[in-house]
């Protein structure tokens, strides 16, 4: 089978010589189709430059990238623009919604890039949201939506341009309790429709519910475990 996540060797460096500092220190992952995965570590241990590098945000030092089979560690950044929007589904801790634009626009945003035609674009944003369950809340805005909502949308917006991977990162940050739960529910309803999901965190009760947690300390991987004690 061939991985949605294969990286070799992934070093990211700061500065030269003497005061050069190592984000990352020669980092292998691998991540299977279907996976469902929490990237944990404290502040400075390398989960955000790991995160920037499988999201095509940003460049290694030294190592190769491939992602679902293409070698993109060499790209140019348009060529990385185009591997973004469509191999990765994007959630971030600030939600990143256009305000006075309706939730169904702001799903329609990404696949407007792609050049996806207009009913075609209505059809996918409007059964996204259907997933996410806001099908009452298409033509709301940001302010009209509370932080879990506004936080579906985006969820939405990620699917609906049908990714290989679904990369979160700190995506309950700015979420109480339950809307931390039912958003966490809802990549449990994600990941068993068969979508890969790998989710950036500090907060144990987030990586409780993953099926595979990695640990991270000073720019490497210090534990990869399957999660037995998994919360379903």
């Amino acid at each position: 089978m061939q991985p949605v996540i294969d990286v070799q060797g992934a070093v990211k460096r700061y500065g030269q010589g003497d005061s050069s500092i190592y984000a990352l220190a020669g980092v292998d992952l691998t991540i299977q189709p279907g996976e469902y995965v929490a990237i944990m570590g404290p502040s400075g241990s390398g989960k955000s430059t790991l995160m920037n590098i499988m999201g095509a945000l940003d460049n290694m030092t030294a190592g190769k990238y491939f992602l679902d089979g293409i070698e993109i560690s060499s790209m140019n950044e348009n060529e990385l623009s185009i591997v973004r929007g469509r191999k990765i589904g994007f959630i971030f801790q600030s939600f990143n919604l256009i305000p006075r634009t309706t939730a169904l626009a702001n799903v329609e945003l990404p696949l407007a890039y792609q050049g996806i035609k207009s009913a075609e674009r209505r059809i996918r944003a409007t059964k996204a949201l259907e997933v996410v369950g806001l099908a009452d809340r298409m033509q709301h805005e940001p302010t009209e939506l509370s932080g879990g909502q506004q936080q579906r949308v985006a969820v939405a917006r990620a699917l609906a341009t049908r990714p290989s991977l679904l990369l979160a990162d700190e995506p309950t940050g700015a979420l109480d309790s339950k809307s931390t739960a039912d958003l966490l529910d809802l990549f449990d309803q994600i990941n068993a429709a068969g979508r890969t999901v790998v989710v950036i965190t500090h907060e144990a009760d987030v990586s409780e519910r993953a099926k595979r947690v990695i640990r991270m300390r000073d720019g490497k991987i210090v534990g990869d475990t399957m999660n037995s004690g998994r919360v379903a």
